[in-house]
């Protein structure tokens, strides 16, 4: 029965793995169509979402299944919770790639609007925290996660900065208000992916240390002094 419960966890690891590559492709895809504007590309996304949703239901059996074999206790619990949170972000991360993908399917029948270097600055920054976050898991390094906390305070102002700019453009230029609103919705969405990577952090941080810092990445630094004392 131990060596059964070892090679579930092993299973689980893998599978959020599985989940994080393809949320990561999803996201990088998606912000592509739309800054290449790719139909083909988007429409990609849109498909392949429906395979983040499948995981996600495979990490609820998987980990209800290893709860049942055994009562686990201190880091083989935490490693199957902050799994189980883990795939909930992964998952919504997948929606917030097949969203871009929608609103770049809607933009590109459309004139393109000015080059928007903010909007592909969050996007490189939300794919950077994903990939970091990626890392923490692999390696189970906690000080990585903490790192992905301190970077979502630049997705916030920059998407703050988007927001600012599309408002003064569609004062400025009226036809191009539709457009400038899908920009913004579609900034939301890369704003909620690195807050949903921020969330992964937060768990990571939580299966190694134990600390549930939860909705609190920003007390990082108290977090770690915690852990280590």
């Amino acid at each position: 029965m131990e060596n059964r419960f070892n090679i579930g966890l092993e299973e689980l690891q893998m599978i959020i793995l599985q989940m994080a590559a393809l949320a990561e492709k999803a996201l990088e895809k998606a912000t592509k169509a739309l800054l290449d504007r790719s139909d083909e590309l988007a429409r990609e996304v849109l498909k392949e979402d429906r395979e983040i949703d499948l995981l996600e239901l495979e990490v609820d059996r998987l980990s209800l299944r290893l709860l049942a074999l055994r009562q686990p206790m201190a880091r083989d619990l935490r490693f199957i919770i902050g799994s189980l949170r883990i795939a909930v972000e992964l998952e919504r991360i997948g929606d917030q790639a097949a969203n871009i993908a929608r609103r770049a399917l809607s933009l590109n029948s459309r004139p393109p609007l000015p080059r928007n270097n903010a909007l592909e600055e969050l996007a490189d920054t939300a794919l950077d925290m994903l990939r970091t976050v990626i890392s923490s898991f692999v390696n189970q390094d906690p000080d990585i996660a903490t790192e992905v906390c301190k970077m979502d305070d630049a997705a916030d102002e920059l998407h703050y900065r988007i927001l600012k700019d599309a408002l003064a453009y569609m004062a400025s230029e009226a036809p191009a208000v539709e457009r400038s609103v899908q920009t913004i919705i579609i900034a939301k969405c890369l704003e909620r992916a690195a807050d949903q990577t921020t969330n992964i952090a937060e768990s990571v941080i939580f299966i190694v240390r134990g600390v549930n810092i939860k909705h609190h990445c920003q007390e990082r630094e108290q977090a770690t002094a915690m852990g280590k004392g």
